[in-house]
Parts: C-alpha cells; sequence; structure tokens
C-alpha cells in the first residue's frame, strides 16, 4: 500500500529529468496492490500535471486498487486542471466499476476545533473554602 497527496505525487513525477527516471519514479505509484491518493482538487495543476495523473490511473485500471479522496464532485475537475484535454477520460476511468462514497458533514478538524475553542471559553469555576 501506498499513500500520497495528489500534490506530492505530481511534483515527484514531475521533477524527474529523464524519461528513464520519469518510469522508475511512475512504478512507485503503479505497483502497489494499492494506492490512497488524498486532497486531489484542494489544488489546481496544470496539463501536465493532469497528464501524469492519467498516466497513473491507467497503468492501475482494472489491475490494482486506487482510492481517491476529492473535495470537488467529477464535474469540477476541470476547474482543477484547466486546459487538461484527458480529464473527461481520467475521471471515466476512475468511476468505472468503482465504489464512490460521499461524505456529507462538517469536517472532524472544525469540530475539533469548535470544540476545543468551547472548552476554552467556559469560565473556571471557583470553589469557596469550606468552613470549619
Amino acid at each position: 500500500m501506498r499513500f500520497t497527496t495528489a500534490s506530492d505525487m505530481l511534483h515527484d513525477l514531475a521533477a524527474q529529468g529523464t524519461d528513464v527516471s520519469l518510469a522508475r519514479r511512475l512504478r512507485r505509484y503503479t505497483t502497489p496492490q494499492l494506492l490512497v491518493v488524498d486532497e486531489v482538487g484542494y489544488l489546481s495543476h496544470d496539463a501536465r500535471y493532469a497528464d501524469l495523473l492519467f498516466e497513473v490511473v491507467t497503468r492501475r485500471y482494472e489491475q490494482r486498487a486506487t482510492v481517491v479522496s476529492t473535495n470537488k464532485v467529477f464535474a469540477e475537475w476541470t476547474d482543477v486542471f484547466p486546459n487538461a484535454a484527458c480529464v473527461v477520460t481520467l475521471v471515466d476511468r476512475l468511476v468505472h466499476r468503482a465504489e464512490i462514497i460521499t461524505i456529507e458533514g462538517d469536517s472532524y478538524r472544525l469540530k475539533e476545533a469548535k470544540e476545543r475553542a468551547a472548552s476554552k471559553a467556559k469560565p473556571a469555576t471557583k470553589t469557596k473554602p469550606m468552613a470549619s
């Protein structure tokens, strides 16, 4: 299993200077039985990064499990990868035979922050000394 954020993976792949080093680095993301790519959609990427993600997904397609977390509906992925020609095909391969789970609600981080703020806001209760 390999866990990575989309940005980390795409920056890593884009930093490879030769086709040989890129092919070697692609294996890092294409060979694990499970690849988890977190935070797709939190940042926008250029067409080169879309092509790299497409390459990873295509090499894993129908062979190995891939989990992708995103804060965008698939129709908005053109905002994540503007001017990328492969976005429709990329999404098509991701959702084919996929189990799509939609999670709605407040972020657990937001919930914890609110709880911390509420506990700090409570006035400290003073105890009266007992009379003897």
